[in-house]
């Protein structure tokens, strides 16, 4: 990526896409009667100016979240990939079935970790399914990614959430077995502290395989996500739905550049 480009993120809706940058988001959807609507803000929290490792990864993960409400308020018409009632269904049984393989005594510490890191991505893995969220999703990857390599890009990209899975449930499966072992007056807190340094090393984990792409263990680690990406969560988009990411993108790079 040229040294002049910003670094953006995004997110994919079922109508539409989000692009933010350090400064500012940009939302645009696509309304049942094919309207196309674009909101851009600036944003109240910046995550771009935290150094510490330790708090780089959460603050990054509320940045994006404090985004949502915004979009509900500008957009009511935006519809997000997790509000659909099977999505909703999927995280309570999910849930419900991590407590229960937590409880379990006929298998270790480690593999209920493990376990139950895996059971907390099928949420997330079913709110992509929908082939509309699917086909958003590769077209904010082709927007982006077009952004930044100056050619049209592929609807995988290399710096998606989707490849912090590898690094994250390894990080989440050893904090969580240690503190497992905490006292049992101490084991939330531990639990809670553990699932706080995992989000952060796997963040600043994600960070350094973006800068090492051809190191074998980040090629590793980037596998899962990888998969996920081109199996599940991406599909090729229409030419109106790149239409919608790039007026998102647009948008937040005019915010950007003012």
């Amino acid at each position: 990526m040229s040294d002049d480009k910003l670094r953006l993120g995004g997110m994919a809706l079922a109508n539409g896409v989000l692009v933010h940058g350090p400064t500012a988001w940009a939302c645009a959807i696509r309304t049942e009667g094919g309207r196309l609507k674009v909101v851009a803000k600036h944003k109240r929290l910046r995550s771009s100016k935290v150094e510490s490792p330790l708090l780089r990864g959460p603050v990054r993960l509320l940045d994006a979240m404090a985004i949502i409400p915004e979009i509900r308020r500008a957009l009511p018409e935006a519809r997000l990939p997790f509000q659909r009632p099977v999505v909703l269904a999927a995280m309570l049984g999910s849930a419900t079935v991590v407590r229960v393989v937590r409880g379990s005594r006929s298998i270790g510490p480690a593999a209920q970790e493990l376990v139950s890191g895996l059971l907390s991505v099928a949420p997330a893995a079913l709110a992509l399914r929908g082939s509309d969220v699917a086909a958003y999703h590769g077209a904010e990857h082709i927007s982006i990614g077009s952004y930044e390599q100056g050619k049209r890009a592929a609807k995988e990209h290399d710096r998606c959430g989707s490849h912090l899975i590898g690094p994250l449930l390894a990080t989440t499966a050893i904090g969580n077995a240690l503190a497992a072992r905490a006292p049992l007056q101490l084991r939330r807190p531990a639990r809670l502290g553990a699932q706080v340094v995992a989000l952060a090393a796997s963040t600043e984990i994600f960070g350094w395989m973006v800068r090492n792409p051809e190191n074998r263990l980040a090629r590793a680690l980037a596998k899962p996500g990888h998969e996920l990406q081109h199996r599940l969560a991406t599909a090729e988009p229409t030419s109106e739905q790149i239409e919608v990411a790039e007026a998102a993108l647009a948008a937040c790079l005019e915010l950007e550049r003012e």
